[in-house]
């Protein structure tokens, strides 16, 4: 099974393509520049260096949110473009499952817990674990407040290893307020990987869970900064008629 793998949900532009139990290609960039200049460029020099002839590939992963809105959009959008172009399945991976993903076969007794900084003292998350080499869900992904999310950790009593973009953000609160023993992933293991949502594809194709090109949305779990600002202006401008 050959899947091509695109995530702009987050700071990184990723791409991959995994073929069965081969990362065959990865091009991870965390720089300046955006998803709409990187993403596209940079498939197009993973498809000349392996020679991939799009067509060859049975399913197209996407990290499906939540994230930066913008992000969310162009992976998006890429996808779709290309799974109507080839007429292929989508997959569409929870972000915050492929942030822990990274981090495979983890102890059991230990948690994984990805933050991405999601603005206004909040952080996109979940927390995971490994069991029987599966990664189990026991907290949902979800915007939450940072506070709110280390409360819930120092409640568990367990050791927990942080991920992703909101750790150099909250890194300071966490080293003051978490009372439970912690980490930070190394750098290659520590945001997100096009190759974590190839694999997690993998299972999910086994599973049936695919989609139709034409069906996909993002999942963004709340509503964007610009959205929000209309609605408070709309609700002004009503309570400002009568």
């Amino acid at each position: 099974m050959k899947i091509l793998a695109l995530d702009s949900s987050g700071l990184v532009a990723s791409v991959a393509v995994v073929e069965d139990d081969i990362l065959v290609a990865e091009y991870t960039m965390n720089y300046k520049k955006t998803h709409s200049q990187t993403l596209l460029p940079m498939l197009d020099e993973v498809k000349k260096a392996i020679s991939l002839d799009l067509n060859s590939i049975d399913a197209i992963a996407v990290a499906a949110g939540p994230g930066s809105f913008t992000g969310l959009r162009i992976g998006s959008a890429t996808a779709k473009g290309l799974g109507l172009a080839l007429d292929k399945t989508l997959i569409g991976i929870p972000t915050v499952d492929a942030l822990a993903y990274n981090l495979y076969d983890t102890a059991p007794d230990t948690l994984i817990c990805p933050i991405m900084d999601a603005r206004r003292k909040q952080v996109y998350t979940g927390i995971y674990c490994f069991e029987n080499h599966a990664l189990k869900i026991l907290k949902p992904q979800d915007a939450v407040p940072m506070t709110e999310l280390i409360e819930e950790l120092n409640r568990t009593g367990k050791s927990v290893i942080f991920l992703g973009d909101g750790v150099p953000v909250y890194r300071e609160l966490i080293e003051e307020t978490c009372h439970v023993p912690y980490s930070f992933a190394p750098a290659h293991i520590n945001k997100q990987r096009a190759a974590a949502v190839a694999a997690l594809a993998q299972i999910y194709y086994k599973e049936g869970k695919m989609e139709d090109a034409a069906d996909h949305q993002p999942d963004y779990l709340r509503v964007s900064q610009a959205e929000r600002e209309r609605a408070a202006r709309l609700a002004k401008e009503e309570n400002a008629d009568h």
